[in-house]
C-alpha cells in the first residue's frame, strides 16, 4: 500500500539559519551544477541512474530549491529504491509493492499464482477459521507472511496483482468455511465453535473448481 515519506529531516531551510550547516551540505537548486555533480560522481553516485533521478525528483517535490541536502542523505535515500527508481518495501525488502494512482487500474486483475502459495493460503485461512470460531483476528493472524511468501515467488510487475488475485482465493476459502460450518449447524455463527469435521470435506481444489465457474476466471 502507499507509504508517505518524511524528508523534513534532511532539509534546513535557508532563512533564518546560521551558516553552521552540515558540512558539504548545499540547496537542492544547486543539483545540478557542475560543482556538485562532480562531486556526487566522486562519491560513486550514478547521476544517470533512475535509483538516482528517482530520489531528485522525490526530495524536489517535497522540499523546494531554497532548501538543503547533502550527498550521503542522497545515498542513502537511493538505498531505498531499486535499479528502475521503483521504491523497495522496508518490510518485504521487495519492490513493486507501492500502490499508486497510475497502477491502482491495473492491479486489479486475475493472474496465475504459485500453487504452493494457494496451498499455504488454504491451509492458513483454515487453520485461523478453526482456532478463532470464525472471527477474522488482525492480532493474531499470519496471512500477511503468506502474501510475503508468495511476492517472493513472482516478478516484480506482478506482485501487486498477484496480491489482488491471492485476495479473491482468500475470501473464497474464507466463504467455503461459512458455509461448511452453517451447513452443520444451521444455528452456527461466527463466534461460535466450530461443528466438529465441518471442514473435514473441504479441499482447495473443490473450492477453486467452484470459484473458477462463478466468481472469476484464471
Amino acid at each position: 500500500m502507499p507509504r508517505i515519506t518524511d524528508y523534513s529531516f534532511l532539509f534546513k531551510p535557508m532563512s533564518g539559519i546560521k551558516k553552521t550547516n552540515i558540512t558539504g551540505s548545499f540547496k537542492l537548486s544547486q543539483i545540478n551544477s557542475s560543482s556538485i555533480q562532480s562531486q556526487l560522481k566522486a562519491a560513486g553516485i550514478n547521476t544517470n541512474s533512475k535509483q538516482y533521478k528517482t530520489v531528485i525528483k522525490k526530495m524536489m517535490s517535497d522540499g523546494n530549491g531554497e532548501m538543503y541536502t547533502n550527498i550521503q542523505s542522497i545515498k542513502n535515500l537511493m538505498k531505498s529504491y531499486d535499479k528502475d527508481g521503483d521504491y523497495i518495501s522496508p518490510v518485504t525488502g521487495l519492490a513493486g509493492l507501492l500502490l499508486t494512482n497510475e497502477n491502482a487500474a491495473s492491479r486489479k486483475r486475475i493472474i496465475p499464482i504459485p500453487e504452493s502459495s494457494k496451498d499455504e493460503m488454504f491451509e492458513q485461512t483454515k487453520k485461523e477459521f478453526l482456532r478463532e470460531n470464525g472471527v477474522l483476528n488482525g492480532d493474531t493472524t499470519k496471512r500477511s507472511d503468506v502474501y510475503t511468501n508468495m511476492y517472493h515467488k513472482v516478478k516484480k510487475n506482478d506482485r501487486l496483482a498477484a496480491g489482488y488475485t491471492m485476495q479473491q482465493y482468500e475470501r473464497s476459502y474464507r466463504k467455503a468455511f461459512l458455509a461448511a460450518a452453517r451447513k452443520a449447524d444451521p444455528g452456527w455463527d461466527i463466534g461460535k465453535p466450530v461443528p466438529a469435521g465441518a471442514l473435514d470435506g473441504i479441499t482447495r481444489e473443490s473450492v477453486e473448481n467452484l470459484t473458477n465457474s462463478v466468481d472469476f476466471k484464471i
